[in-house]
């Protein structure tokens, strides 16, 4: 449990919309990915060659201090192909900051000593049984480069922490039951499941998809029906894995999947969102660009300003005030939530 002060200082937060306590921050250290996935278009980036520094990041010491970050999510792409990875990682463990790392699998197996030295959990991506998986990554032996690398840190640390975060689309919806299978097999501590993002212009898209990119990994109201009828008997046949939380979701936040899918093909409307992310998150993307979270617009730019003064600025704390989660149009179609309470640990 937080300590008194924090719970305090987030109480302030969500009711003054100015930020005294930031849990989480999520870092994309480079633009680039090892994976070309169909629902993903960041590797679209690969040329770019966007890298944030052990000397970008040390400009925030002093914020990350004063605001109390607890975790750091290095995101992406694929933060394994940072340059010098390991430097930002030291910088943060000096402040005793808890590092999760988000990664394809494809390069775990290499770092995998550095892996366990420099960070306290690793989430991979889990897109279905082999073939599937690999067809999804669009890289050859992406299975098995992922399990070889959740072996190699199991070999380490059979304490150490790894989990999976599967996006559930057109293409492996029907997979469900092997992709548990293969969250067993791999020896992992967890999985986790959301929807395809279809609308926003995250993950470095320009613009929305077209109706054409959309339809392509979106579910048909028929695959909707038939994604409803495999959760339900997924939810019959895997009580252990609910009860255990294995599967990190409850059955009920699994049937929102679906729902998600029928309210993109105007069947239904969206499921209700609780989420409080832009007051207790930020996104620093390999540009320097902050964001209240991936889909919302930048406050600014990590270059320019210090965090705090980028989170606390009059027009950032304009738009938490009046940012009504249940009404935003971003908000209400988001697949990606975070609802962190007062007395959550990161």
């Amino acid at each position: 449990m937080p300590a008194p002060i924090e719970i305090l200082k987030r109480l302030l937060t969500r009711t003054t919309h100015r930020i005294f306590a930031l849990p989480v921050v999520v870092l994309m250290p480079h633009s680039r990915c090892n994976c070309r996935c169909v629902m993903c278009d960041i590797w679209k980036a690969n040329q770019n060659h966007q890298e944030l520094s052990r000397e970008d990041l040390a400009r925030h010491v002093d914020a990350f201090r004063k605001l109390n970050v607890q975790r750091v999510v290095l995101s992406g792409g694929e933060a394994l192909m940072h340059t010098h990875l390991w430097t930002l990682c030291e910088l943060l463990r000096d402040l005793r900051i808890k590092i999760t790392l988000l990664s394809t699998g494809l390069l775990l197996k290499p770092h995998a000593s550095d892996i366990v030295r420099w960070t306290d959990e690793v989430i991979v991506s889990l897109d279905g049984g082999r073939e599937v998986h690999d067809a999804i990554r669009n890289v050859p032996r992406a299975y098995d480069r992922l399990a070889e690398g959740v072996a190699a840190l199991r070999a380490i640390s059979s304490r150490f922490r790894v989990t999976a975060r599967c996006v559930l689309q057109r293409r492996n919806f029907r997979d469900l039951p092997r992709i548990l299978a293969a969250a067993h097999d791999l020896r992992l501590d967890q999985v986790s499941f959301l929807a395809a993002d279809t609308f926003s212009t995250a993950f470095n898209r320009p613009e929305p998809w077209d109706p054409g990119r959309v339809s392509d990994i979106a579910l048909s109201p028929g695959e909707v029906d038939a994604f409803r009828e495999i959760l339900e008997e997924t939810i019959r046949r895997h009580a252990d894995d609910f009860g255990s939380g294995f599967i990190a979701e409850s059955p009920d936040k699994l049937r929102r999947l679906p729902r998600i899918y029928a309210a993109v093909n105007g069947d239904a409307a969206f499921p209700e969102n609780t989420c409080n992310a832009p007051w207790v998150s930020a996104v620093i993307e390999a540009d320097g660009t902050v964001r209240p979270c991936f889909f919302h617009r930048p406050l600014g730019n990590a270059h320019e300003q210090s965090l705090d003064a980028l989170l606390n600025a009059p027009e950032s704390i304009a738009f938490r005030r009046h940012l009504n989660v249940q009404n935003d149009p971003i908000c209400r179609k988001c697949v990606c939530t975070l609802s962190l309470g007062l007395r959550t640990e990161v």
